[in-house]
């Protein structure tokens, strides 16, 4: 199996759950509301960059280049859709069940991997598509 058959949308899963539950006692909120840096605008307010933020941007990121993979028609591609549909039905499942889980940051995380999931069938069925009308005119 390639690495490329991994979908990546799975780091900021595991990061989430590594600091969500092995954080104790302390709220899952309260972890992410810390702030990483402070920076000042022109305005003469303060930008505030939390944890939170640092792993949706992560998210984002993670997307974008699970979308970009999906435009690939090899193999690999379709355990990586098959493997991004077990990363969704995880999220929705620990969403659902795990208190650390009901935050806003899970939420979107779990929003992403179903972007993935319903993203990648569609751009992997109209790439297909593509090559095989391509294919059938020469």
């Amino acid at each position: 199996m390639s690495l490329r058959a991994i979908p990546l949308i799975i780091i900021p899963f595991i990061i989430y759950n590594v600091i969500a539950l092995l954080g104790g006692d302390v709220p899952a909120d309260d972890i992410f509301r810390k702030p990483l840096f402070n920076l000042p605008m022109l305005s003469g307010a303060r930008w505030t960059f939390s944890w939170s933020d640092l792993l949706v941007l992560l998210t984002m990121l993670m997307l974008f280049a699970e979308l970009i993979k999906s435009t690939y028609t090899a193999s690999s591609s379709l355990i990586d859709h098959g493997l991004s549909m077990l990363v969704f039905i995880a999220c929705i499942v620990e969403f659902l069940v795990v208190p650390q889980a009901a935050t806003s940051v899970f939420f979107f995380i779990m929003t992403a991997t179903l972007v993935d999931v319903v993203a990648g069938f569609m751009i992997g069925i109209r790439t297909a598509r593509r090559d095989l009308n391509i294919g059938s005119e020469h």
